[in-house]
């Protein structure tokens, strides 16, 4: 496992936490509001809001994870693949919708 989780929010953004290395993830404190502090994403991505999604961690030929990428795949018939780094950058790297949902089935 590399530790890195990807969960998916109810808004349409991915957030990608680094679980086995924490200190990657941002932080934010706010201690003049009673609130001390948080903890979030390493980085996060959005896609359409309101589209399910499951996100996985493609691995390479050899069967280990490919470092820092991540793919969506939504309910709306779409694929997106996201690389990201250490430094909260993330990047789309490729589209392509692998279901047309909106076809007309004749039965």
């Amino acid at each position: 496992s590399s530790g890195i989780n990807a969960e998916y929010g109810d808004k349409g953004t991915v957030h990608i936490f680094a679980i086995r290395n924490p200190e990657l993830n941002k932080r934010i404190t706010v201690a003049n509001v009673g609130y001390l502090g948080s903890q979030w994403a390493m980085s996060s991505f959005t896609l359409k809001s309101e589209c399910s999604s499951v996100c996985v961690f493609p691995p390479h030929s050899s069967g280990a994870a490919v470092k820092n990428a991540v793919i969506a795949l939504c309910y709306d018939g779409t694929c997106h693949k996201y690389v990201f780094n250490n430094d909260g950058n993330c990047n789309r790297e490729a589209y392509n919708v692998f279901l047309d949902i909106t076809q007309d089935l004749e039965i």
